[in-house]
């Protein structure tokens, strides 16, 4: 199976993991992941962010580390791209209102093609109508009123889980990207295999 290609959106203080993370396991496995912010070009700066649970009554927020973009986001063209990918933290708040954006969003939504959303990334969804209309879908427990607002089914999965409802694969935030990754991965079609380990003196002998 020939590698696909990810778009995925992401704002200055996007989440860090929700970008590398992601990122980085697609590209292990053979896909193509372009990172892309409004008004930015491949090569610039984008900020991340880091948020954690540490016993106050929400999240905290601290720097993440710089992402280098790979893709000029005046060049995207949706239709070379079979997967689009809503990453979560404080940037989909404000990309969202982008009408190239939703235009974007809006393309993988009438073409049928699967859309990957974590965390606050579904604020992204939701900006454009008819995506989680009817859909199950799981996010930050903060947007839950968001998605039920907009149509949608909430699902409360638990941190470390993800959920999928046909072409949407969703989660509650970076701690469950390994599942989120994995589900992700069956819905592009990508089967992955687990052989025995030659050790290298068995690799020479044979």
């Amino acid at each position: 199976m020939a590698g696909k290609k990810i778009l995925m959106l992401v704002g200055e203080f996007s989440e860090e993991y929700e970008i590398f993370v992601f990122e980085q396991a697609m590209h292990a496995v053979g896909h193509t992941v372009h990172v892309v912010c409004p008004d930015k070009k491949a090569g610039e700066v984008l900020k991340t962010s880091l948020h954690d649970f540490e016993g106050h009554q929400t999240y905290t927020e601290k720097p993440g580390h710089d992402y280098i973009l790979n893709k000029t986001f005046s060049e995207v063209d949706a239709a070379k791209y079979d997967a689009v990918y809503a990453a979560g933290g404080r940037g989909p708040e404000y990309i969202r209102i982008d009408k190239r954006v939703q235009a974007l969003v809006r393309h993988f939504h009438e073409a049928g093609k699967p859309i990957f959303t974590i965390c606050h990334g579904v604020q992204i969804l939701i900006a454009v109508d008819g995506v989680v209309r009817g859909r199950e879908v799981a996010a930050l427990h903060y947007c839950e009123p968001e998605v039920t607002l907009a149509g949608g089914i909430y699902i409360d999965v638990a941190p470390t889980g993800a959920h999928v409802d046909g072409n949407l694969v969703s989660a509650k935030g970076w701690p469950g990207l390994s599942n989120f990754i994995r589900e992700c991965l069956k819905v592009l079609g990508t089967e992955i295999r687990h052989g025995e380990i030659l050790m290298r003196d068995e690799r020479q002998a044979a």
